[in-house]
């Protein structure tokens, strides 16, 4: 790159070069000028450069110190640049990425890595595409060729999808299109099988410069029971040496609010590709995970759903025979234990204490009646969800239950007596079973050929009894019904729960019928082999971020697909309904792997650092020429045999400092300083990255112009703060971005942020990556740094904005606070635990105070830019719902520094009913 640099300004010293002598020649041809002595302040510099006082033979030292002081001047002037973004390549610039989950951690990176693509093929005016191999490619083998600018102001819409790529599909398609090109491809490292052929297809075209990332793709396996734990398993794909894995349980708590249940971590040892990690919760804990992800990498792979395939129920048993009575093999309840302790918790005990105990179903064997007392609690219980499974007997026939009218604890009505071998209603032979209709919960168990039923309870032939009737026998007798009681069911099995009326109960068959039951209680999951043969509906699918959103024109997919089909845009990963039972599709399968890309054919130019930065190089050359003039000046005194101590020696040792380069931005200008303490004045943090310091001042500056036009507050020009050199008590308020490679501060520099904070302060922390997790942080570069620079502050505990918090309200009301990004949570300091609701107000007495601390990654500073015409800078969104988002942005920008400035008055209206009380008194 400095070889670049130095081809680009050859021809400029070249004629540098050739001009100086001429431009010396004509300076000392000119006759000394009268007018000099016009001018007393100049005048000791300008009779040093006099001819006449000077000798008449120059030194060629002095004389080419001189040359190359003008040289760099003229060098500066020309403006050259240190690895300018444009490198003056010609023709199509096609910028390809993986583009699915495997890329989400490192998104940001990617789109700023495609942005500085863009911008330097706009500075040479090339036509550009940037394509996703995660989506399906074009209809038509044409490049979607536009200018470089048009996509890089598309690139804030672009996000990774929650599948990997296809590049399969992309080597076909490339094959078909006419032309040359060159290619910049953004790989996630992680192998499909066809990266090999999409290298070689896209070397036909032109070169190919493949961007690996920063770190290696990690991802997780479906949970699974084992010996009471949650077990997953975290795969990497480089396996080179030692790595961390964590991963936390999240679910709703008794409120409904989600939650960190509970962690689990470990450690790859070097050349480990899997490692298993057990989260050990209570039962009651385990049973509300909806979803396990990893802390080191979010993403839609780094995050695995969790039906209810998972979760051991809680079964209640009771049977209408005494504790004792008969043998085992007899008991009503032998077979129904055997059958529920492998993937059920077993409670037994009295009805209604059972009911306390709030199981998830209970099952009742040959129960005939109930006192009024347990009949309404039963009753209450099965409307409020609960899931009753009766088993027939000779106690439920005898009772005469459900037989003169309908019983709402039972499915149907029921005739007097029932149906056996040799009785009243006889069979001439035991019958057997009917393949399960489609609406059933059984449907596709695989009915065993040894099953068959000798007697039965039998259900009156009323007009709705087929709608009821979810399984039968051969010759169309229902063998078990079912009803909805309030939101929860009623099912009948019209046989006993031990041998004596059928085999049922010695089959392999039973354990799966009950095992449906029992995960079909609260909307629970499937296993996996049994969602063949159904539809699936999407509840909620995830995006590439592992975020569980609202399917968007997501169909329903057959159960073939959705038990062996990688997800797709047809078929995300996510939450599947059918009926009441629901299913999870992860990323990744039970058993799967990851694997690093295979060798690249040759030809192919890896890049193994991001770009550099483009350096401006004209400050440092003009610098380099007055420190050169400045060196010519005693030169010339020591030459001319005038250099003497006293006031002209102070004068030039003075101009030397004055020109000194980077003194004048060592620290904060004394008038900077009068004007922050003499105005409001917005301040950024400057984290020596030279684009994230323009955006946060352009930000600052659309945010005071906003306060400035809506509100009382008149902010003078943003500031910029060097944490180390900088007073930070002249500001209210500070925007810190959060960068990848930003510094730790220093110890003194923590001493000043403390006392900002403590005395006052409050500092709006942006990691810029929308990825800001529960965790705070853990999930993203730009988080792990904010953790890092937050060790060592007085940060208080932290929650995300509650929905009463006084900056939703101090003059806009709010409920999101959205930036270039939306949908990162913002975190703000805890309310105390005595903050209550207060009677006759809409919200608590939250925060006496100001938070210190605003925390997110919304990348606000983007979405408040404004140029110095006023106009914004970047895209937000897209459309009519993209300025609207701009618009909620400015509005969170203008609450939070109404709020920094008058602090919580809105909260005191909380006082209000107290100080009329004492006024009454």
């Amino acid at each position: 790159m400095m070889i670049g640099a130095i081809a680009f300004m050859a021809p400029w010293l070249l004629g540098a070069l050739v001009l100086l002598p001429v431009l010396w020649w004509l300076l000392r041809a000119v006759p000394p000028s009268p007018a000099r002595r016009a001018f007393p302040g100049v005048r000791l510099l300008l009779g040093l450069l006099d001819r006449e006082r000077i000798p008449d033979k120059t030194p060629w030292w002095l004389l080419l110190l001189r040359m190359v002081a003008l040289a760099a001047a003229i060098l500066a002037f020309s403006g050259p640049v240190l690895n300018p973004r444009g490198n003056g390549a010609e023709g199509p610039l096609v910028i390809l990425i993986d583009g699915g989950w495997a890329d989400a951690p490192d998104w940001t990176a990617r789109m700023s890595r495609i942005a500085d693509a863009l911008e330097g093929a706009a500075q040479d005016g090339r036509p550009s595409a940037v394509l996703s191999l995660a989506t399906v490619p074009p209809a038509e083998a044409v490049l979607p060729l536009r200018a470089a600018q048009e996509w890089a102001g598309r690139l804030a819409g672009l996000s990774p999808e929650a599948w990997g790529p296809d590049r399969a599909a992309w080597v076909a398609w490339i094959a078909g299109l006419e032309g040359d090109f060159e290619t910049l491809w953004l790989t996630d490292g992680v192998t499909d099988g066809a990266e090999a052929d999409l290298a070689r297809a896209l070397l036909e075209r032109g070169p190919v410069t493949v961007v690996p990332p920063r770190r290696e793709a990690m991802a997780l396996t479906p949970p699974r029971l084992e010996d009471g734990n949650l077990v997953v398993s975290a795969l990497r794909a480089d396996t080179a040496g030692p790595r961390m894995a964590s991963v936390t349980a999240i679910g709703p708590d008794p409120n409904g609010v989600e939650r960190v249940l509970g962690a689990a971590s470990g450690s790859f040892e070097a050349g480990a590709a899997t490692i298993d990690l057990a989260l050990d919760l209570p039962l009651e804990l385990r049973n509300r995970v909806s979803r396990v992800a990893l802390v080191e990498a979010r993403s839609a792979g780094g995050v695995v759903l969790a039906d209810d395939s998972v979760r051991r129920r809680k079964v209640g048993l009771l049977s209408g025979r005494a504790s004792g009575e008969g043998q085992e093999l007899i008991d009503p309840l032998h077979y129904l234990r055997n059958a529920l302790e492998p993937f059920a918790e077993v409670i037994e005990a009295p009805l209604i204490d059972m009911l306390g105990a709030v199981p998830d179903v209970l099952v009742l064997a040959d129960v005939g009646t109930f006192t009024e007392g347990e009949r309404a609690a039963l009753t209450e219980w099965v409307e409020n969800g609960g899931l009753l499974l009766r088993f027939a007997g000779p106690r439920l026939a005898a009772s005469g239950a459900g037989q003169l009218e309908a019983d709402p604890l039972l499915p149907v009505r029921l005739r007097a007596g029932g149906r056996s071998l040799g009785g009243a209603m006889s069979w001439g032979a035991p019958r057997r079973l009917q393949a399960f209709p489609e609406d059933s919960p059984f449907v596709g168990l695989v009915l065993p050929e040894d099953v068959d039923v000798s007697a039965q309870v039998m259900a009156q032939p009323d007009p709705d009894l087929p709608d009821k009737v979810i399984a039968s026998l051969e010759d169309g007798t229902p063998l078990v019904t079912a009803a909805s009681l309030g939101d929860g069911r009623v099912i009948l099995v019209h046989v006993t729960a031990n041998a004596e009326w059928s085999s049922l109960p010695l089959s392999g068959l039973f354990v799966r019928m009950l095992e449906r039951l029992t995960q079909s209680a609260g909307s629970l999951g499937a296993e996996t082999e049994d969602l063949d043969g159904v539809t699936w509906t999407p509840l909620q699918v995830l995006n590439g971020f592992g975020d569980l959103t609202s399917p968007s024109l997501v169909a329903g997919v057959p159960g073939a697909d959705l038990a062996g089909t990688a997800p797709s845009a047809d078929m995300p990963p996510g939450i599947y309904a059918s009926g009441d039972r629901r299913a999870a599709l992860n990323v990744l399968r039970s058993g799967a792997t990851l694997s690093p890309l295979a060798a690249l054919p040759a030809g192919i130019t890896l890049e193994t650092r991001d770009a550099a930065e483009e350096t401006p190089l004209a400050p440092w050359l003009i610098a380099v020429a007055l420190m050169l003039l400045a060196i010519d000046v005693i030169a010339t005194l020591l030459v001319s045999g005038r250099f003497r101590m006293g006031r002209q020696a102070a004068a030039v040792l003075f101009s030397l400092m004055l020109l000194a380069p980077g003194t004048a931005d060592a620290a904060m200008s004394e008038a900077e300083a009068l004007r922050a303490a003499n105005e409001t004045v917005l301040a950024y943090v400057e984290t020596g990255n030279a684009r994230v310091d323009d955006v946060s001042r352009a930000g600052l500056l659309g945010l005071s112009t906003a306060l400035h036009t809506r509100t009382a507050i008149e902010p003078g020009d943003p500031a910029a703060v060097n944490l180390e050199t900088d007073d930070l008590a002249l500001f209210p308020f500070l925007y810190w971005p959060i960068t990848e490679g930003q510094a730790t501060p220093s110890d003194a520099a923590y001493a000043k942020l403390n006392d900002f904070l403590r005395f006052g302060g409050l500092i709006l922390f942006d990691t810029q990556d929308a990825q800001l997790g529960g965790s705070l942080g853990a999930n993203t570069p730009n988080g792990r740094v904010l953790q890092r620079i937050a060790l060592r502050l007085d940060v208080p505990p932290l929650e995300p904005v509650p929905a009463d918090h006084v900056v939703t309200r101090t003059f806009y009301l709010l409920q999101d606070f959205p930036g270039r990004w939306m949908g990162a949570p913002v975190w703000v300091e805890a309310a105390p635990e005595q903050a209550e609701d207060i009677d006759g107000m809409p919200f608590r007495n939250l925060n006496d105070g100001v938070t210190p601390v605003v925390i997110g990654g919304n990348d606000w500073a983007s979405a408040w830019a404004i140029s110095e015409a006023g106009q914004p800078l970047f895209a937000v969104g897209r459309g009519i719902a993209g300025e609207r988002q701009r618009e909620m942005a400015l509005r969170f920008g203008v609450n939070l520094i109404m709020y920094v400035m008058t602090g919580n008055y809105k909260s005191d209206q909380v006082h209000v009913p107290a100080l009329l009380d004492r006024l009454g008194q």
